[in-house]
């Protein structure tokens, strides 16, 4: 039996927004009642259009905020409720890659200190000579040399300020990594080297992942279980082929059918979403999706739908009351890959069609277990981003 590393139960999170001396704050409810699994070993995406709540969500879970109600349980512990040393212990095995790798990284500090931080915290036996020494052997891992453990964050590409980021996480000898779109402030050219580094890290450290994105070629080629959320809330969850190959929910289906198609003059059928997204200070009743969605009836603006089972394969559920008439119809066709484009352009659009298609960039096992994932090649220790 596999087994379960992180739970989230009833996650819910408010925050005040607005107020005067004369009028009283309004309450912004960025989560609501989301719950959810992360087994050992395995990697969850968490997706969205950007203001669901999934950056937030990953926040609470690293315990960066706190949730107003619910509880989060690692390995048995609880980490909204950690104070002190259990704290520290939480941060030790609990770490967060961060979005923008520049502002997340001390522009005074060189990167062999910025490396070697957590290692003061979480080893402080160490000398420095033998701080240094692992230092290097983390840059070495995420494929920066020696020399660079002397130079400061400005020093450095996009790409090469996130893999620092990466070994910096990788210090404390965690089991579990949180990364809030790790690549989507990279350029292009470098995002699936990036990616594939991750992966490689995830199968030789037996690391667990939990990646927030939007950018369903990082989806598909990262994850082994997918939760799309929507206003707050998880709408459809299950393993990503599954997810990819027959969506439930019509967000799902809107957010599959937006992916765009690489050969030029061609065109497919994209579902389109009238009107914006609701506001979570005044979120509609019922279904939150039902404002948006084209097969809202009157029963969607009434009750609010639970998660249950989306079809015959396990884990895949959908919070929808028409589950069984979405099925019916067919996915959005997959989009192929086109000619006559940059070289950039053609690895980017190739990475969208493998997410629909299936097609994996890297050999994944059939069993999808993520203990038995076959060894991959990544880039090497000299190869500069």
């Amino acid at each position: 039996m596999t087994e379960t590393i992180l739970k989230a139960v009833n996650l819910t999170r408010d925050f005040n927004v607005g107020g005067s001396l004369f009028a009283k704050p309004k309450t912004l409810r960025a989560v609501s009642n989301v719950s959810l699994s992360v087994q050992k070993g395995e990697t969850l995406a968490i997706v969205g259009e950007s203001g669901c709540g999934k950056s937030t969500l990953a926040r609470m879970l690293m315990r960066l905020i706190l949730p107003t109600s619910g509880n989060m349980i690692f390995e048995g512990r609880q980490i909204d409720q950690a104070k002190g040393r259990a704290l520290t212990e939480l941060r030790r095995d609990m770490q967060f890659i961060f979005q923008d790798p520049f502002s997340s990284l001390n522009p005074r500090m060189t990167v062999g200190r910025l490396v070697g931080e957590p290692l003061e915290t979480h080893e402080p036996e160490l000398s420095a000579k033998q701080r240094r020494v692992k230092v290097l052997e983390l840059l070495a891992q995420v494929g920066l040399r020696p020399e660079h453990a002397d130079r400061y964050p400005h020093e450095f590409s996009g790409g090469q300020r996130q893999r620092i980021g990466i070994a910096r996480a990788l210090a404390s000898g965690p089991k579990l990594i949180i990364g809030d779109e790790p690549v989507s402030a990279l350029d292009v050219s470098v995002q699936a080297q990036v990616m594939n580094l991750l992966s490689d890290l995830r199968d030789k450290l037996g690391l667990t992942l939990v990646l927030i994105a939007h950018d369903l070629a990082v989806i598909r080629h990262m994850s082994d279980r997918v939760a799309v959320m929507y206003l707050g809330a998880i709408v459809e969850e299950g393993p990503t082929d599954v997810i990819f190959a027959d969506p439930r929910h019509p967000y799902t289906r809107a957010l599959l059918s937006a992916i765009p198609v690489a050969e030029h003059g061609r065109t497919r059928h994209q579902i389109e979403l009238t009107g914006e997204m609701p506001s979570p200070i005044d979120p509609p009743t019922g279904c939150r999706f039902h404002t948006r969605c084209p097969f809202a009836r009157e029963k969607c603006s009434s009750d609010v739908p639970g998660l249950r089972e989306a079809s015959p394969e396990p884990g895949h559920r959908a919070a929808c009351h028409f589950i069984e008439e979405i099925a019916e119809q067919a996915p959005p066709p997959a989009p192929q890959a086109g000619t006559g484009l940059t070289d950039a352009a053609r690895e980017r659009f190739a990475l969208y069609g493998d997410a629909i298609a299936g097609i994996e960039i890297r050999p994944r096992s059939e069993n999808q277990n993520p203990k038995n994932r076959p060894a991959k090649g990544g880039t090497g220790p000299n190869k500069e981003i």
